[in-house]
Order: structure tokens, then sequence, then C-alpha cells
């Protein structure tokens, strides 16, 4: 299916940007960098505007994720915008109860432990998130109306990690009751993956239509898993949740080409080559592997992103200046790089770090 014709991508305001460019695995003059969840978290006048507001609710308020998604494209200059939400919003959207807990994350007010509580999750239509995502969308088109030449990435939540949050309830450190199911009830398992896959590749496929430039899945818990599990259990979800974008095609400079996507997980290092395998365009590195080790066991494949270690944000100027430059060093390695963190901005960054780092990349 070809975006529409004033799509950023259709229309030429972002296929050649430098994040849209290294996605194809073109080097440019330098390497693009934005930083996972740059929206938000640090900045103070995000601070200031969701005073009051609660974290969900202000997901959903399209003028709102709007702002907040360009706060630090303005303030930092980075060469992406990421959009303001959060993974479980589309579980909020169908009608599952989910708060996000201050200092906690997102909890569940009645946890998916058995077949039977599948069963009765999954009567819900995946379908029906399309019209309910009419906030979601309005906030995209206000964003992208803003952003000019800037890429938006869209992103959303891996079903396995979505299923993890279902099944423990909430955050956990080791996923047993989300492992334990996944082993104890397989049919289970699998209709709960296959409902988590359409119900995140259709928050992702709304944004896209609406005007995200890129993609990126986050599979914040993946690194819970085995190889084998991973495989076996997991990847055939991620990869059902990316085919609801996999269609979506733009033509540029005479050759037709399909929206470029990103998979990333926390404390995945051994599994990169099977999330490689899942049909993406670049992956993310956490801060725990070196890019040239990522791109070994990548085989030189495929464009890499990330990795600055998000607790060297606080250290002192000349111990992150020279993490920046290994980073960039072994980042030269991989057929393209986008200079980003290997995890998310902590809250209590200094947002003139992050402003730093762009600077220190664009060579000011």
């Amino acid at each position: 299916m070809n975006l529409d014709s004033a799509h950023p991508l259709a229309a030429g305001r972002t296929p050649d940007s430098l994040l849209l460019r290294a996605l194809r695995g073109e080097r440019g003059d330098r390497v693009p960098v934005w930083f996972m969840r740059q929206a938000g978290r640090s900045l103070p006048e995000y601070r200031a505007l969701r005073a009051g507001t609660q974290m969900l609710d202000s997901c959903l308020d399209p003028a709102m994720a709007s702002e907040i998604t360009l706060q630090p494209v303005r303030r930092h200059g980075v060469d992406a915008a990421v959009f303001f939400s959060d993974i479980v919003v589309p579980l909020r959207l169908v009608g599952v109860g989910v708060e996000i807990v201050a200092g906690r994350g997102p909890v569940l007010d009645a946890p998916v432990r058995t077949g039977a509580d599948v069963a009765e999750l999954t009567r819900i239509d995946p379908a029906t998130l399309d019209d309910a995502m009419a906030p979601v969308l309005d906030a995209v088109a206000r964003t992208v109306a803003e952003l000019g030449e800037t890429p938006l990435i869209g992103f959303a939540g891996a079903p396995f990690t979505l299923a993890a949050y279902l099944v423990e309830g909430g955050p956990s450190k080791d996923h047993l009751r989300a492992r334990a199911l996944m082993h104890a009830d397989p049919a289970a398992w699998r209709a709960l993956m296959a409902w988590t896959a359409d119900l995140t590749g259709r928050f992702l496929r709304g944004q896209v239509l609406a005007g995200a430039s890129a993609g990126q899945l986050f599979d914040s818990w993946a690194g819970a898993l085995s190889l084998a599990d991973y495989t076996a259990h997991v990847a055939p979800a991620s990869a059902r949740a990316l085919d609801a974008v996999r269609d979506l095609t733009f033509a540029h400079q005479g050759v037709q080409r399909r929206l470029p996507l990103i998979h990333f997980g926390v404390g995945t290092g051994e599994l990169l080559p099977a999330m490689l395998d899942v049909g993406v365009d670049a992956i993310g590195v956490d801060y725990r592997l070196p890019l040239d080790e990522a791109n070994r066991r990548l085989g030189g494949r495929v464009p890499l992103q990330g990795n600055l270690d998000p607790a060297l944000l606080g250290a002192p100027l000349p111990v992150l200046a020279e993490h920046l430059a290994d980073v960039l060093r072994r980042g030269e390695a991989a057929p393209a790089h986008i200079l980003n963190l290997g995890h998310g901005v902590p809250p209590e960054t200094d947002p003139d770090r992050l402003t730093w780092i762009v600077n220190t990349v664009r060579g000011r």
C-alpha cells in the first residue's frame, strides 16, 4: 500500500534525512542522533506541562502529546522526534484496566495468568483499536505538521513485553510467571502473543499512516529469555506485529521503498541475530555490548543504533566525552550508525548534557 501523497515520506520531506539515510545503510557527513525517552522525563518544560496530569491521560491529550514530542527537538536539535506515548496505551484504549504508577510503572487491574484469563482477554477484537486511536492519530498529525524535514519515529511495544506486563500484573525482574505460562500452557501463550502482536501492530500502523517516517519495536523485557525460548515462543509474534506495516511503501528517487523499521531490546546481546531475523532494517543495541562486537554478531549486515551508557550522562564531562568518542569509533564498524543511548534518558539527567552530545556530534 502506497502511503498518502501528503505523508512526509511520500512527499519527499524526510527520505533524505540523516536518520532515513542511515536506516538505508548510507553514511552521511556525520551520524544522526536522537535519544530514547527524549520526549519528557528530564525536561523542566515537560514537567511543567504535565503537572497534575496522569501519564496515560497526557498520552491521550493530542495537544499535550504533540507538544511533549516536539520539546526535545527544539531544545536539543536532535535528528528525529520520537512520538510521546507508552507501550500500554493500546491496552488502555481497548478497555484493559492499566495505570502507570509513579516510581513503579504500568500496573494492571487484573493480571492474565491462566488459560481462562487469556481466553477472556482475547475476546477483545484488536480491530477496536482503530477507532479508539483517534487522539493518538491527531497527536501524530499535529506533530508532523510542525516537524518539517525532521522525521518522526513511531513506536510500539513488542508482543512479549506487553504479554509480560499482562501476566505479571506489572514490572518484574525475572518474569517468572510469563515464562512459566509460556511452557505450562503453550496454547494459551500462543493466543496471548497473537493478540498482543495484532494489537501493537495496529498501534504502530496507525502512527505511520498518520505521518511517522520510521517505526521502532521495543522489547524491554526480552533479555529475560533464553535464545531458544525467544526463537520458538516470541520471535514469530514480533514478526507478526511488524507485518502490520510491511506493506506500507513510498517512492523515492525512482525506487519503491518500504517503511524503515528498528528493533531494540534490553539485555538482548545473545538474541541480536534472532531479533534481526524478525525482519527489520536496523538493530538497537543496549549499553552492555560494544557496537563493534554487536556488528560482529550480526555479520556486518545491518545498521546499528546506540549505545551510550545512560549512567554516564551524569559523569564528569571528560568521562562522558571519552565514552562518546569510543561509541562513535566502535559504531564505524557497522554499515551505518545512529547515535543513541543504550536505554532511555534517566529522569534526573541534566538536559544540557544531551544538547552537548548533539552539538559535539555536529562538530559545533
